[in-house]
């Protein structure tokens, strides 16, 4: 997916400067350095966005004519050892031999009201928002309530993937809570809070026997595959505030 292309041209740190504000970024303790990671050439014409950074990212936004990457999973995480070792030595002279900015925005993007993948994901599904879920998430209610095989169909759909499907919970489904990524964790408050069915990326190896024995549905339908949205969204607030062509480079991963 791409915008027209535009020939405009846009400042790199006038970018940054709206979509932190836009997203709200300081209300989140996040495990990175969010916005600017890296910083490349100060103009923009075009920006290649995806869901996480990667070589191949990289260097394909240089073979497009990109001066700007925006990604929902940047380079640096409070989580890994600060050490540039082979694989972040590859990345970063992909971006500094082609003059790229890296750009990333992670729980901020996942939770924003309008272009969080959280509710981009719950409306893709026909799920009316109704009130923040764990933070990033969003709990709400079907516009008609379904068995929970449909909805499996419906994600399937939706996502081009198979979900992990854990089926234990109340017939027909009216209440969901979704958090997008990694949020198998958050299966148990989901049940405490009585949603008919909670929906993440990545599940948690307790979670089969969590879900039968408190009485929910389980989906886990990947990590990358609920994460795709919010960044498009973001793209294009970015586009049409400044003017400037996007591309997202869809680039799967079965987790």
């Amino acid at each position: 997916m791409h915008s027209p292309r535009i020939a405009c041209v846009a400042k790199r740190d006038a970018i940054v400067a709206f979509a932190s504000e836009l997203l709200e970024v300081d209300r989140f303790r996040d495990y990175g350095p969010v916005g600017l990671q890296v910083e490349g050439t100060s103009e923009v014409e075009k920006i290649v966005c995806s869901v996480s950074a990667s070589l191949e990212l990289f260097e394909l936004a240089a073979e497009r004519g990109a001066q700007m990457v925006l990604v929902h999973h940047g380079l640096f995480w409070t989580s890994e050892q600060l050490v540039i070792d082979r694989r972040q030595k590859g990345r970063l002279k992909a971006l500094f031999d082609a003059d790229l900015s890296l750009v990333a925005y992670h729980l901020a993007l996942d939770a924003h009201p309008e272009i969080g993948n959280s509710v981009l994901l719950a409306r893709e599904l026909g799920v009316e928002p109704e009130r923040t879920f764990e933070e990033t998430g969003i709990g709400g209610r079907l516009k008609e309530p379904r068995p929970s095989k449909e909805l499996v169909s419906l994600v399937r759909e939706k996502l081009g993937r198979e979900p992990l499907a854990f089926r234990y919970g109340p017939e027909p489904v009216q209440t969901i809570a979704i958090v997008t990524g990694g949020g198998g964790a958050s299966l148990l408050q989901a049940a405490r809070e009585g949603y008919d069915l909670f929906l993440t990326g990545e599940p948690k190896e307790p979670s089969l026997h969590a879900a039968r024995e408190l009485g929910i549905h389980f989906l886990a339908a990947g990590h990358y595959a609920t994460e795709r949205l919010g960044v498009q969204a973001l793209a294009t607030k970015i586009g049409e505030r400044f003017g400037i062509d996007w591309e997202f480079v869809d680039l799967p991963n079965p987790v």
